[in-house]
């Protein structure tokens, strides 16, 4: 019988699985132990079923072991990721990708994960390629940028060999608008291993498995996302334009909470001040926060995020200060010179 024959079984009968089936599950869908055919059925069943907490923490560990290793170690305890599940839909501006530079504009260490645009025009990666970055970077070269530019970017499909024996289901699965486990998981699978996270998912009903997942992974503090446009309409960022739900880990694990503009002393925005587009829509919007000249929600979104990494790394008290620090390297030339630095250095 075909491996995962039994555990597609399983988990269509709503049984969850033990972290051990969930290693064997790992093994057969990162290699070519098992069919095309056999791995898109579990992964359907697995969707199906819903993933537990405890199930996305144990296939993040697995695959976190299959990542190549990019020594960084050193800096690990210290960085934060600013990363989101993507697949809201939603056509926002790729918010993470400049809170990066801002966080690191304040010596925040950031190690941020991310991929090319799958179901938006944009991604993290094709938009900071764009601004300098080298998705092709050796490891080497990922060490001297975080000593050199406070950031390193990982770019998902070079760090994780394994996913590439479930491209062709995963590409089925999404044919049908079907997220798999997969969707999941590469927020929680940086090769660096940040002990920090801003981590955004685009369900609400995500939230609490996504913290009870990144809590049990064992970093030091996180803070997961969601930001409600409407009525079953989200996005996997916190903005100006939303009502928010948080989920704090770690040393925030008490956190549980909805948060508004207001309560940071910000206007609210309307979401279509969040709105992005293709590349060059959104190389031009990020021209024009840059300038001073963005759109006010879409500025304030950014520099709410920035300040969110400043105080879960420590480097704030409170997060109405970090909107104003993050607000000042956004608009006052260090993230426009932290780009600078980037071309420079890799080019």
């Amino acid at each position: 019988m075909p491996v995962l024959t039994p555990l597609t079984q399983h988990v269509s009968a709503g049984r969850d699985l033990s972290k051990d089936e969930v290693i064997i599950a790992a093994a057969a869908l990162a290699t070519a132990e098992a069919s095309d055919e056999s791995k898109e059925a579990f992964l359907l069943a697995l969707a199906t079923k819903g993933e537990s907490a405890a199930e996305i923490a144990a296939f993040a560990e697995a695959f976190r072991l299959r990542a190549i290793d990019p020594g960084v170690g050193q800096w690990s305890g210290e960085a934060i990721d600013v990363v989101g599940t993507g697949g809201d839909h939603a056509g926002a501006f790729n918010v993470s990708s400049l809170v990066t530079l801002v966080l690191a504009s304040a010596g925040v260490i950031v190690m941020k994960h991310g991929n090319r645009g799958v179901t938006s025009k944009c991604g993290s990666a094709d938009l900071l390629a764009a601004l300098g970055v080298n998705l092709e970077a050796t490891p080497e070269q990922l060490r001297r940028a975080l000593t050199q530019l406070g950031y390193a970017f990982f770019f998902a499909p070079a760090w994780h060999p394994g996913f590439k024996s479930v491209v062709l289901p995963r590409r089925r699965l999404a044919a049908r608008g079907q997220r798999t486990i997969f969707n999941l998981i590469a927020p929680l699978i940086n090769p660096g291993r940040p002990a920090y996270a801003l981590l955004g998912v685009a369900n609400a009903s995500l939230v609490e498995k996504m913290a009870g997942a990144l809590g049990a992974l064992g970093g030091t503090a996180g803070l997961v996302l969601h930001g409600v446009i409407g009525p079953d309409r989200g996005t996997d960022e916190l903005t100006t334009a939303t009502i928010n739900h948080v989920r704090g880990t770690g040393t925030f694990a008490n956190l549980a909470t909805e948060w508004r503009a207001a309560d940071f002393g910000l206007p609210s925005a309307p979401f279509t001040d969040l709105l992005g587009g293709d590349l060059a829509t959104n190389l031009a919007l990020t021209e024009s926060v840059l300038a001073g000249k963005g759109p006010a929600g879409l500025t304030d979104t950014i520099a709410l995020n920035a300040a969110l990494g400043l105080w879960i790394t420590g480097r704030v008290t409170h997060v109405r200060e970090g909107v104003t620090i993050a607000r000042e390297l956004l608009l006052g030339g260090a993230v426009a010179a932290k780009i600078a630095a980037t071309r420079e250095f890799y080019h």
